[in-house]
């Protein structure tokens, strides 16, 4: 037999080969388990069938409306039911999904607005002042659709505000029509939703998926998170944030329920957790401190154990043993917007858990293996592009290569082209090999502290900071020095009612640290965060310079 002998007369055709998309997730739950609950948002309760309804009138309103293939349509809301309508509406029409960031000021979501040409913005009247002043001026700004939530209440009380803008989302989806039909796209690299970075230095770059990389995403997540048939997933990690890490249409794949969360508070998220029976939920580890450091009064007893999937910084063991504790087993993840969020796994081993704690608190501080999904991930000296050693010790950065790796960065072919130099993503991450394949951050590049010539993980003394039991957060960063260049500069989050002061931290800190890691400065208060959780460093360093 040769090779053409395979490949004569066995061609791809309709019946062997669809494009893939992760819309046809929720057409075969709605066909299989239409009376399943899809979503759950306060006291509206949606099946499978409704969901798969709502969804295809959306779209169809969207196509009226003129939205084509390519064209983009954003969304400023929350995790809501329309939320997730338009991760399938949108994809059918053939148009673009761009979810944006709620907590950006209204210049940075003009520019979003502006780079990524939205013909439609979805918002909901939390943030139409916000984007009411976003649009102010703009040339040629999108069309408005807004939603009122009429399930937004607290303690009893409606709060959605009033709206700002005249059409109005359902009367929008009204529009269209129920039996309208939808092709698949027709080639599964086509563009499914568009996500912008944090943009903490300049304008944001807008980060492209396709709908092959999504739908194998859906995949990945349901193994690597461990989730079965018919989970129920409460949504504390935003949507807007890499897609909600797929998950709007990973649940679909698995037959889950969403369980719709408008703002990440302990006893919202405890009282979810027991009334519905949650099984699943992401979020950054200051969910992780929302849940611990909950008074008695905001907390509601749960019997099953819940799967935590958390990404950024690993928690400390003292954080996990406490998570453990509260009924959560934690899941550590990492990853970045350009990898549809996590595609590194710490794939935790049964016979570790026999380890006394010396020698189980470094594998769990380490960010693992690659996902389900993920072809390649290694560590190279990013000059020379050749592998470290792996030995655990020596710097490089972080590359990824598969398919879920974004398309590449909208309207910026230098930065893509940056981005994929040798055939590899590069993360810009810092971090070392271990021997049995797993990989441990260190830093960020532009996080490496050098002091005297000596390169300091950052992460390496929040690790030991984060020990300290009056410590809740800390971030590290380096402070201009005239000796050595520059130090570290520790600020720390306080636990409630926990007292410290910085001689007593710098002394815990050299206990266990070279002495030439110890913060020299230490700046106790509240933490800048993103939406998202993750701690805005690139803040800290300016307020660094400024003491």
């Amino acid at each position: 037999m040769s090779a053409e002998s395979y490949a004569r007369d066995l061609d791809r055709c309709a019946a062997n080969f669809q494009p893939l998309t992760p819309v046809t997730f929720l057409e075969r739950a709605a066909k299989v388990f239409p009376d399943h609950p899809a979503i759950l948002h306060g006291s509206t309760r949606i099946s499978y069938a409704a969901f798969w309804q709502r969804a295809r009138l959306m779209a169809s309103a969207l196509a009226g409306a003129g939205i084509r293939k390519g064209d983009t349509v954003a969304a400023l809301l929350p995790n809501i039911p329309l939320m997730l309508d338009l991760h399938y509406a949108v994809p059918m029409t053939g148009g673009v999904l761009n979810t944006i960031n709620t907590r950006l000021d209204a210049a940075m979501v003009r520019f979003i607005l502006e780079h990524g040409e939205a013909r439609i913005v979805f918002v909901d009247t939390e943030f139409s002042a916000l984007l009411r002043e976003a649009l102010a001026g703009m040339a040629s700004p999108p069309r408005v659709i807004e939603y009122r939530d009429p399930e937004w209440r607290e303690d009893g009380r409606e709060m959605a505000p009033p709206r700002l803008f005249m059409e109005e989302a359902e009367a929008f989806r009204a529009t269209g029509a129920v039996d309208a039909l939808f092709p698949r796209p027709a080639d599964e690299w086509d563009a499914i939703t568009l996500n912008y970075t944090s943009g903490t230095t300049g304008n944001p770059k807008g980060v492209v998926y396709s709908h092959r990389s999504a739908y194998l995403m859906c995949f990945a997540n349901s193994l690597a998170a461990d989730i079965g048939r018919h989970p129920i997933y409460l949504w504390t990690l935003p949507m807007f944030h890499c897609n909600g890490w797929c998950f709007p249409w990973t649940l679909s794949a698995v037959i889950g329920t969403h369980v719709c969360l408008r703002h990440v508070r302990a006893r919202a998220i405890f009282e979810a957790i027991r009334h519905h029976g949650v099984t699943h939920l992401c979020g950054a580890p200051i969910v992780m401190s929302t849940l611990l450091n909950a008074g008695e009064d905001e907390k509601s007893a749960f019997s099953q154990r819940v799967k935590f999937i958390t990404a950024a910084a690993p928690p400390p063991e003292s954080v996990l043993a406490a998570m453990k504790g509260a009924g959560f087993d934690v899941v550590h993840v990492y990853g970045l917007t350009e990898t549809y969020g996590p595609a590194v796994v710490n794939e935790w081993k049964a016979e570790w858990d026999a380890l006394p704690e010396a020698r189980r608190a470094p594998l769990m501080a380490r960010q693992g293996v690659n996902y389900p999904g993920l072809e390649d991930l290694t560590v190279l000296d990013p000059e020379t592009m050749a592998p470290v050693p792996a030995d655990g010790q020596t710097l490089g950065e972080v590359m990824f290569r598969g398919n879920i790796v974004m398309k590449g960065y909208l309207k910026n072919p230098k930065a893509s082209a940056e981005a994929f130099a040798n055939g590899w993503f590069r993360s810009g991450d810092l971090a070392v090999m271990h021997p049995d394949g797993y990989i441990q951050l260190k830093d960020r590049s532009k996080d490496i502290i050098i002091s005297g010539g000596e390169n300091i993980s950052s992460i390496e003394v929040e690790d030991v900071l984060f020990k300290h039991p009056a410590v809740m957060l800390v971030a590290v960063v380096a402070r201009p020095d005239e000796k050595w260049g520059e130090h570290p500069c520790a600020f720390i989050e306080l636990r409630p009612g926990a007292a410290a002061d910085a001689q007593e931290i710098i002394a815990y800190a050299r206990q266990h640290l070279a002495a030439f890691k110890a913060p020299r400065t230490v700046v106790f208060g509240d933490l800048p965060k993103t939406s998202t959780g993750k701690i805005q460093k690139f803040i800290l360093r300016d307020r660094a310079r400024q003491i």
